[in-house]
């Protein structure tokens, strides 16, 4: 690798990074956001979310002028038939993922994107061919057997967390390997989503409530989801496609972590030795493969693990 390609390489590695820890922060703390909101059913909260981002991503695409990046994609088949799948996908992540905030199952979604990053490190191995070191793999060990001693204790809501894990970790695969930028294959994938969102709410949604039935504080954070749903998904596609994916698999134990504590801390969810155990080894698997990152990047040569 020349220096310049080499240059461009570590500013696109610092730039992913950026963008994944913004992501996963601002989805650590949305549980939070929700909460406001729960006398909302979650399938209009869903569609609420559909439609204000749309909105949102209109303006984005229009301020940054990425209208043509747009219809680049709409005009290849491929790139529409791997957006249509990624929109199915991320509407059922987002249903289950507003479900179990709302009906007090944080820690099963904690645990769902806990799950994740280990789906992201396999994929990354097995579908794109990372490869890691053997300290990587021994990190990938800890935070599996912490997720299954976290898993023992709540077998009755793990359909939540398994089917949070495999919607997100294929949906990020697939936007991976997707031709299309950020921004433009968020947009795509909100319109696919868009009629059916719009239809829902104009027949009353799950209680037959229009918007004016809620309170005015409800209605602006209603407005408000456009944003809260763009800025965190744009900010995880720029990282997902600047970073190898088993690093964003180990970013991402951010978001759930902070779902724990809030769901410890701020909701009064029971915090069993299960959770502490499997906390424990979870972090520890993360400083474990971070130190192997940077070990690596102090040595002259190309990255082991970029596929």
């Amino acid at each position: 690798m020349n220096k310049v390609a080499e240059a461009q390489s570590h500013a696109l590695s610092r730039s992913g990074l950026a963008y994944g820890v913004a992501a996963y922060a601002l989805w650590g703390v949305m549980p939070i956001y929700f909460k406001q909101i729960a006398i909302v059913p979650a399938v209009d909260i869903v569609a609420h979310r559909i439609l204000w981002s749309l909105i949102v991503l209109a303006i984005l695409l229009t301020l940054s002028r990425a209208w043509n990046q747009v219809r680049t994609a709409v005009a290849q088949k491929r790139t529409m038939a791997l957006l249509a799948l990624t929109s199915v996908l991320i509407g059922v992540n987002w249903m289950l993922y507003v479900y179990a905030i709302n009906s007090g199952h944080i820690l099963a979604g904690s645990l769902g994107y806990y799950l994740n990053p280990l789906a992201n490190i396999l994929l990354g191995r097995f579908i794109l061919g990372e490869r890691l070191t053997q300290r990587q793999w021994w990190a990938v060990g800890i935070a599996a057997t912490g997720v299954a001693v976290l898993a023992t204790g709540a077998l009755d809501t793990l359909w939540i967390s398994l089917l949070l894990c495999f919607s997100f970790a294929t949906y990020g695969l697939l936007r991976k390997i997707a031709p299309v930028e950020s921004l433009a294959g968020l947009s795509i994938e909100t319109t696919i989503l868009a009629p059916l969102a719009l239809l829902w709410l104009l027949t009353g949604g799950a209680e037959g409530k229009m918007m004016s039935d809620y309170p005015d504080r409800v209605t602006w954070l209603l407005v408000a989801a456009g944003l809260v749903s763009t800025v965190p998904l744009l900010c995880f596609t720029a990282a997902a496609r600047r970073l190898p994916y088993s690093t964003v698999g180990m970013l991402q134990f951010l978001a759930p972590t902070l779902q724990f504590l809030i769901a410890v801390a701020v909701y009064g969810e029971a915090l069993t030795k299960a959770h502490m155990v499997a906390f424990g080894a979870i972090w520890f698997a993360l400083i474990l493969y971070s130190s192997s990152i940077l070990k690596r990047r102090r040595k002259p040569g190309p990255e082991l693990c970029e596929g």
